[in-house]
């Protein structure tokens, strides 16, 4: 059995997952290629009303509506449905129906406004081992509940907030079940005036150069509508968020009241937490270690 499956076969509980022949492995492929022509992709200037928010985006990227994004996570990559999702930015290059793919998963959380007085303060080595010690902590319980082992194994790129355009953006290193092969997860949130936008990309850690390069780029083409920028706060009659940048970086969905107790109580709900609700852990090993597809499980 490979790495893969065996990660299938945890997150599916009994359900394990045989290698695809060559055949089989051609066929996803052409496949993958027809479905990927199916989809409505827009560029340029891209509104996104549900967060009074817009992308002004270069040619190096195209965007797909809350429909198709789902369709991308839900049909091709088997990820749990997620109404939650307003859209996927998607490179040019490489396209989704390669192997070294990547996407960036839209959201919105309206929680309020988003303090970021204490960004300066915070010391992010310690942040780290904090996160690192309770997911540790966490493990023995994701064990008992059939998720196995998940170790947060550092910053792949360290956090960082632009207070001028109040935008704050780090990079994770993941490994599960003591796996070689690890899982980046690269996520941006953009501050506003009643919430964030979060833009989420998740790969394997060896494309790190390739999603960092592009998020980069992604970054300054993000912003929210005039009367909803960080910037047209009203404190006297906007919602406060109750957390501020350190809770984004340490906990992400963690803030919203009664989503769990504590971060990482068990792998399925720290695995939401990590990709904020949507790109799913199953999809995400499923897209990074192979390309067997639902034909081949064997139950």
């Amino acid at each position: 059995m490979s790495i893969r499956s065996m990660a299938l076969g945890l997150l599916a509980g009994a359900t394990l997952f045989c290698a695809a022949s060559p055949a089989a492995l051609a066929q996803d492929e052409q496949d993958a290629a027809a479905f990927v022509q199916s989809l409505h992709f827009r560029s340029g200037a891209i509104e996104v009303p549900e967060a009074k928010a817009r992308f002004n985006l270069g040619p190096e990227f195209r965007y797909l509506d809350q429909a198709d994004a789902r369709r991308v996570l839900e049909d091709m990559w088997g990820n749990p449905p997620d109404e939650d999702v307003l859209g996927l930015i998607v490179p040019r290059s490489p396209s989704l129906a390669d192997e070294d793919s990547w996407a960036v998963v839209v959201t919105y959380a309206d929680d309020g406004y988003v303090s970021d007085e204490d960004a300066s303060k915070i010391n992010y080595d310690e942040l780290l081992r904090d996160m690192q010690e309770q997911i540790n902590e966490a493990n023995p319980e994701r064990e008992k509940a059939g998720y196995g082992t998940l170790k947060l194994v550092g910053w792949a790129v360290p956090p960082r907030y632009d207070a001028g355009n109040n935008k704050l953006y780090w990079a994770k290193e993941l490994e599960f079940n003591g796996q070689s092969g690890h899982v980046l997860n690269y996520g941006i949130r953009v501050l506003g005036r009643h919430g964030y936008l979060s833009l989420n990309a998740v790969s394997g850690m060896g494309e790190l150069p390739l999603v960092r390069t592009g998020m980069e780029k992604l970054l300054p083409m993000a912003e929210f509508e005039q009367g909803a920028r960080y910037a047209d706060h009203n404190p006297k009659t906007d919602k406060i968020a109750a957390y501020g940048v350190a809770t984004l970086i340490g906990g992400g969905l963690a803030a919203k009241a009664g989503l769990f107790a504590k971060l990482g109580l068990i792998f399925a709900k720290f695995w939401k937490l990590l990709l904020i609700g949507v790109v799913a852990l199953g999809g995400v090993v499923k897209k990074f270690f192979g390309g067997e597809r639902k034909n081949t499980t064997v139950r």
